[in-house]
C-alpha cells in the first residue's frame, strides 16, 4: 500500500488547493455528493497521473453495473478525492491530499468497518473492487480489512 512518504516521493509535494497537479474528470455517469443533500455532480477532480486510470475505472463500472444497478448498489455515493488533510486519527497526509485516492458510499462504508458489516465486503461489490485493481488502483478493505470505502492508486 502507497503510504505519503512515498506518495510525496512520487506526487511531490500537495497544497491546499491542488494547484499544478489537479485536472478535472468527466464522469460517465452522475454522482451524489454524500455530504450534500440532492446535489450531483458530473465531473470531479483527481491528480492527473490517475485521471485516465479514474475515467476507465468508472466506465467499466458502468458498463458492468449499468446504471440502475449503480443507483441500487449506491456506486454513485461520492465521498470524494482531492480533500488536501491529514489522515484521520494522524499526522501525516492522507492520499486524498494528492488526489490519488477517492472514497465510494462511506456511509455504509465506515472506517474501521470489517468484512462482516461494511457494505463493500458483499460479494455483488466484487467486480466493482476488481475494476479498481485492474486499473492500477486497490482497496483498503480488500488489503486491510478497514475502510471499505477508500480506493488508492497502487504503489
Amino acid at each position: 500500500m502507497l503510504t505519503s512518504n512515498q506518495a510525496l516521493a512520487k506526487y511531490g509535494t500537495p497544497n491546499k488547493t491542488g494547484a499544478g497537479y489537479l485536472t478535472k474528470i468527466k464522469l460517465p455517469y452522475p454522482m451524489f455528493l454524500n455530504w450534500k443533500t440532492k446535489t450531483y455532480v458530473n465531473s470531479i477532480e483527481c491528480h492527473k497521473t490517475v485521471a485516465k486510470q479514474l475515467i476507465a475505472i468508472f466506465t467499466d463500472i458502468l458498463v458492468h453495473y449499468g446504471i440502475d444497478e449503480i443507483k441500487k448498489l449506491q456506486l454513485d455515493d461520492y465521498g470524494g478525492c482531492f480533500n488536501y488533510r491529514a489522515m484521520r486519527n494522524g499526522t501525516s497526509l492522507s492520499l486524498h491530499s494528492w488526489g490519488i485516492a477517492v472514497d465510494l458510499d462511506p456511509d455504509r462504508n465506515l472506517l474501521k468497518e470489517t468484512s462482516k458489516t461494511a457494505r463493500f465486503a458483499r460479494p455483488e461489490y466484487k467486480a466493482m473492487i476488481d475494476i479498481f485493481y485492474k486499473h492500477g488502483f486497490e482497496s483498503l478493505g480488500r488489503e486491510e480489512n478497514r475502510d471499505w470505502m477508500h480506493f488508492q492508486v497502487k504503489a
